[in-house]
C-alpha cells in the first residue's frame, strides 16, 4: 500500500446486489470512525471475447455507472448523520482484477460475500474468495442481510 493508512481509501466492490449495498454500508460505518473517504468500485466486461467490441459496448459502460448510482444513492437515501467522501469509479475489466487493483492503494478492500452470477448456494462467491487471495490490503466480505 503506497497511501499511509490514515490517508487510504476504503475500497468498495459493487454490482448492484443487496450484498454490495450491504457492502457498501459496513464501508460507510467504518469510514465515519476513522476519516477515510470510499472509493466505489463498478466492473463491467464485454464477455464476447477475441477483442471485438460491439456497437452497444458503450451502453454497457453507462448500464454499468447507472447501476454504481442507483446502490450508492440508495444506501444514502437510508443513511443519517455525516457522510464520508464517495468517490465513484466505473471500470472495464472482470471484478476481480480490477478490485485487486484498486486494492493497491487501499486501506482495505470490501466485498459483499455473494453477488450477482454464479450458484445461489455457494456461501462465499468467486469474487469475494479470490480478492481475498490477491487483494494487497486487508479484506472484509460482509455477509449479507438476507438469504435465498
Amino acid at each position: 500500500m503506497s497511501a499511509s493508512a490514515a490517508t487510504a481509501p476504503i475500497v468498495v466492490g459493487i454490482d448492484g446486489s443487496p450484498e454490495s449495498a450491504e457492502a457498501l454500508r459496513w464501508a460507510i460505518n467504518l469510514a465515519r470512525l476513522n476519516g477515510a473517504s470510499i472509493h466505489a468500485v463498478i466492473a463491467w466486461e464485454n464477455t464476447l471475447g477475441f477483442g471485438f467490441v460491439p456497437a452497444g459496448a458503450h451502453s454497457l459502460e453507462e448500464e454499468a455507472r447507472r447501476t454504481l448510482d442507483h446502490t450508492i444513492d440508495k444506501v444514502l437515501a437510508e443513511e443519517s448523520g455525516p457522510l464520508p467522501p464517495i468517490e465513484r469509479f466505473v471500470k472495464r475489466g472482470h471484478s476481480t482484477p480490477v478490485l485487486v487493483e484498486a486494492s493497491r492503494d487501499a486501506q482495505l478492500l470490501v466485498v459483499g460475500d455473494r453477488g450477482y452470477g454464479g450458484f445461489a448456494g455457494l456461501l462465499l462467491g468467486h469474487c469475494g474468495e479470490n480478492c481475498a487471495r490477491l487483494a494487497s490490503c486487508s479484506v472484509v466480505i460482509v455477509r449479507g442481510g438476507h438469504r435465498r
